[in-house]
């Protein structure tokens, strides 16, 4: 028998640790090659960790709500070979992003104590424990009051739900914080966030209404849209652009365009093309912002908001558009949406846009008023072509 050491796998360049979420075998279950062992949790999506041997699982290194690094071990299988000494596995197999997100489970409430803190920029919060206060508008000075039961006093997600259940019957802390102790812009924009919208819609339940609870996924969506709303000053401005020429030019090399790449050519990587082009115009709209440093960038990474299968939309990125074609773009665009409605994305993908499409004409949409993604400054959104009079 030999024992080999489970790793937490690469997820992506900017991806350096992952919450566990749940365990999908227990201690003495037979786990297959490549069958899902942990679904995990980063800041960005939900994944699932295939074990990389078959044999039998015999020991958890890391409980739900524990923080794993990126090459860590997280688990033991014992497995057929004949070493006895432990192996760690070197290649470790790429994550993909579930469709389905995960439904959080509540858990019973117990009784939770608070105690203030004016070191707030210390303290380690997970991924997960971030995107829980971020959904439910808890700041930071509010998120250092939480007493965690995690290794090292760390704030775990049955922390987050139990303090949740008591949040409402509970006295507001107040926490005074020197403006030194604040850490990132990030955390201050959660704490203008939570001041705003403490109190939620009291609907009354008239038996003739369905309560369902949101996945994850569309908590993460409204908190991150919310979050921008409060963030940057939204103006739109409507343009009208002739697209005879470009319908017609499509519609000629299409077919001669599918048989000598191999790939469809729609409107959607045209439009990439000419955004990656107008930004060498104007390069004020290929920029992020943080707090009051403008970062302006010299790629031109272009966000294409996709949708999932489950209705939920995810923005995967073209990476350097700058230095792709039409033929390239096509590529990366159609590859892209593939895996997007397959939920086979990583991580890396939905990471370092520096501005986004959407395109709300395939919903038979004239025009929209597009979000921002932050910390990007500009979205295009484009409607619906259609044939109309022009005098």
């Amino acid at each position: 028998m030999a024992r080999v050491e489970l790793i937490m796998p690469k997820m992506g360049e900017s991806v350096s640790e992952a919450t566990i979420i749940s365990w999908s075998k227990k201690i003495g279950d037979m786990v297959e090659l490549d069958e899902t062992i942990i679904e995990i949790a980063t800041d960005k999506v939900d994944s699932e960790v295939p074990s990389t041997h078959q044999g039998k699982l015999v020991e958890m290194l890391f409980g739900a709500d524990d923080v794993v690094k990126v090459g860590e071990p997280f688990a033991i299988i014992e497995t057929e070979a004949g070493e006895n000494d432990i192996t760690a596995v070197t290649k470790p197999t790429a994550v993909t992003v579930v469709s389905n997100p995960i439904e959080e489970v509540v858990t019973k409430a117990v009784e939770t104590t608070t105690k203030p803190t004016s070191n707030s920029g210390d303290r380690f919060y997970s991924p997960l424990v971030r995107s829980m206060a971020s959904q439910e508008k808890i700041a930071i000075a509010e998120l250092d009051t939480i007493t965690g039961t995690g290794k090292d006093d760390r704030v775990t997600k049955s922390d987050m739900l139990v303090y949740l259940q008591n949040r409402g019957s509970a006295p507001k802390i107040t926490v005074e914080i020197a403006p030194e102790v604040i850490a990132t812009q990030t955390e201050q924009k959660a704490a203008q966030i939570a001041t705003t919208s403490q109190n939620r819609v009291n609907i009354p339940n008239t038996g003739d209404t369905e309560i369902v609870e949101m996945d994850r996924m569309r908590k993460l969506i409204s908190a991150h849209m919310t979050m921008s709303k409060q963030t940057s000053a939204h103006i739109t401005s409507f343009v009208e652009a002739d697209m005879t020429n470009v319908v017609n030019w499509r519609d000629s090399i299409k077919d001669d365009f599918k048989r000598r790449e191999g790939q469809n050519i729609t409107f959607t990587p045209i439009i990439i093309e000419a955004m990656a082009k107008a930004v060498k115009d104007f390069p004020m709209v290929n920029v992020s912002v943080d707090g009051t440093n403008i970062h302006i960038h010299k790629n031109v990474n272009i966000g294409m908001a996709a949708a999932l299968p489950d209705g939920n939309l995810i923005v995967p990125v073209i990476k350097e558009c700058q230095n792709k074609n039409l033929i390239g773009i096509t590529k990366s665009v159609n590859d892209l949406a593939t895996r997007a409605r397959a939920g086979q994305l990583k991580p890396d993908d939905i990471q370092g846009g520096t501005i986004t499409m959407t395109n709300v004409g395939t919903f038979g949409n004239l025009m929209g008023t597009p979000i921002i993604n932050q910390p990007q400054v500009a979205i295009l959104a484009c409607g619906v072509i259609k044939k109309k009079p022009v005098v």
